[in-house]
């Protein structure tokens, strides 16, 4: 796995945790399920990164 890309999977997994506890304090769900939902992304990326890594070794 790349610098960039685990740079750029932390930022999105960042933003998705703080998106969510935004929903959370202003009982906004829509965007707390935006904020899960980015999160599941970046550890998606994340595993398939990983596994690339694998194969590669």
């Amino acid at each position: 796995m790349g610098l960039d890309d685990k740079i750029k999977n932390a930022a999105e997994d960042l933003g998705g945790k703080a998106k969510e506890a935004a929903g959370k304090a202003t009982g906004n769900e829509k965007l707390e399920a935006e904020g899960r939902a980015d999160q599941a992304k970046a550890d998606m990326k994340q595993a398939a990164e990983k596994a690339k890594d694998a194969f590669k070794n």
